[in-house]
C-alpha cells in the first residue's frame, strides 16, 4: 500500500466510510447525531469556538465508532468463537465510543447553558 497516490488512498478512505455506513448501525446513528448536532448550531449560532468544540466533540465520537467497528470486525474475523480475551477487546472498544459520546453530551449540555445563560 506504501507509494499509492492521495487520490487512491482518498480512495480507500471513502471506501471505508461508505463500509461503515452499509454495515454499521451505530455509525449511522452518531453520523446522524452530528448532523444534528450543525443544524442546532446553525440555530442557535453561538460564537466560533463553540462551533470548533462541537466539530470535534462530533468528530472524536465518529473516530471512536470507526475504530471500535474495526476492532469488532478484527476479532470476529481472527477469532470467531467466543473468548473472553476478544470480549474485552471488544469491550474496551465500545466503552471509548461510551466516554466519546458522554463527552459530546457535556458538550453539547455546556454550549446549551451557555447559550441560556449569556
Amino acid at each position: 500500500m506504501k507509494g499509492q497516490s492521495f487520490l487512491q488512498r482518498l480512495g480507500f478512505a471513502l471506501s471505508g466510510l461508505a463500509v461503515a455506513w452499509q454495515r454499521e448501525r451505530s455509525f449511522r446513528t452518531q453520523t446522524l447525531a452530528a448532523i444534528a448536532v450543525l443544524c442546532l448550531l446553525l440555530i442557535v449560532r453561538p460564537a466560533p469556538v463553540w462551533w470548533a468544540v462541537a466539530a470535534m466533540a462530533s468528530a472524536g465520537v465518529i473516530v471512536a465508532e470507526l475504530f471500535n467497528a474495526t476492532i469488532e470486525h478484527l476479532c470476529d474475523h481472527l477469532h470467531p468463537e467466543r473468548h473472553p480475551a476478544i470480549k474485552a477487546a471488544k469491550d474496551l472498544a465500545a466503552a471509548a465510543v461510551l466516554i466519546a459520546s458522554l463527552g459530546a453530551l457535556a458538550v453539547g449540555v455546556l454550549l446549551l447553558l451557555a447559550t441560556v445563560f449569556d
